[in-house]
């Protein structure tokens, strides 16, 4: 039987993340993912890296977020340099813009929020906000600067992740489904794929996926209340001028990259697991790209797709022990996974190795939705199939 320090089951940019972090530390570490690494909410996501919470629901995430930003920098840089391959980090601000009458009102109580929660917001002209971006609509009515945010190509992050996760030493399998969890007594030790592999501990990093896992040992299971979300993509690929500045508004956001191309969204849609792309949402996209930037109205799509979030019941992620000893949870992380990939990977790598964490987490434990007693103890521990 094969044998690891840490399994962990999932590898997108958040299971990948914590391998790289959990290799530092000298661990033998085994990724497993049921298609190719970082091909479902990673390869789908925008790339904005913004602590500012979109509803009061992503308050308590603050903290949390503005310490993974604080990382982001060297985050980038090491796998960068250990993969040979670029990120495509750049912190370059954001600008927010808000229309209608009450644009300045809206404005105001943004940069009132962002000040109580230690997050910079300036308030600026609209004849300043289009000497950051020429191409801003006309129908802004006031703009809001949020210099500490910056932003990275998923899609590129993915593979300098995987990269220099691999040069680490680390395993990673793809097309490796995991058919269930060994556990023995009260204790996870391992899962199952084709073969029983053996690990002290068990990191269940699977998305919006979690909710079919729920794995159960002695008939108490495991709650992961994760859902999917699906959201809608497109690219742009303007023909006469770049986009320079990550744009926001109430409706959509535009997120340029080093290519040229803009990265319009997005969707929020409670469907399932159908990911498909809509013309409505299509639609409802290209609406808002247009207000906020009218000189996009010639440029080509150039592509359009869809990924699904991980959502859970109360918009936090899923971080820490559960109640079976050597089964961890970092999932749930909704529309933050890229920029809670950092943080996420020293939480884990710390439950994992001393037992204690750096900052206050419990907000975020899996315990906060207890876990259910079957009323047979005889059906088989398993993750349908992951």
């Amino acid at each position: 039987m094969e044998t690891f320090d840490v399994v962990i089951v999932g590898g997108g940019l958040i299971g990948c993340s914590i391998a790289h972090e959990l290799a530092g530390a000298r661990l033998k570490v085994l990724v497993l993912d049921k298609q190719e690494p970082g091909r479902e909410a990673s390869w789908a996501a925008a790339g904005m890296l913004s602590p500012a919470p979109d509803s009061p629901a992503d308050l308590p995430l603050v903290p949390l977020a503005l310490a993974s930003l604080a990382l982001y920098p060297d985050f980038a840089r090491v796998m960068e340099e250990e993969s040979g391959k670029p990120t495509g980090y750049a912190q370059l601000g954001a600008l927010q813009v808000f229309l209608g009458s009450d644009a300045e009102a809206k404005r105001d109580r943004m940069i009132a929020q962002h000040k109580m929660l230690g997050l910079r917001a300036e308030g600026i002209s609209i004849d300043a906000a289009r000497t950051k971006e020429r191409s801003l609509g006309g129908s802004v009515r006031a703009a809001t600067f949020l210099p500490d945010e910056a932003s990275v190509e998923p899609r590129l992050l993915m593979d300098a992740v995987v990269n220099a996760t691999k040069r680490r030493g680390v395993t990673i399998r793809a097309n490796c489904r995991v058919r269930s969890l060994l556990f023995k007594r009260d204790r996870c030790v391992g899962v199952c794929t084709k073969q029983a592999i053996a690990a002290r501990e068990v990191v269940l990093a699977t998305g919006c996926f979690s909710a079919q896992l729920n794995p159960d040992v002695n008939g108490s299971e495991v709650s992961i209340p994760a859902r999917p979300v699906r959201g809608q993509m497109l690219a742009l690929q303007p023909r006469d001028f770049r986009l320079r500045q990550v744009l926001r508004s109430e409706t959509g956001y535009l997120v340029p990259r080093r290519d040229g191309r803009v990265v319009a969204g997005s969707t929020i849609e409670d469907v399932g697991f159908e990911k498909k792309v809509t013309a409505a949402g299509i639609s409802q996209i290209l609406g808002a790209a247009l207000e906020l930037c009218p000189e996009l109205c010639s440029a080509e799509v150039v592509e359009t797709w869809s990924g699904l979030r991980p959502g859970t019941p109360d918009a936090l992620p899923i971080l820490g022990r559960t109640h079976i000893d050597g089964l961890l949870v970092a999932t749930g992380h909704y529309r933050s996974g890229i920029l809670l990939a950092p943080i996420t990977a020293r939480l884990i790598r710390e439950w994992a190795t001393t037992g204690r964490v750096s900052l206050d987490a419990k907000r975020f434990s899996p315990l906060r939705f207890g876990h259910e007693i079957r009323q047979s103890a005889s059906e088989p521990a398993g993750i349908a199939g992951y």
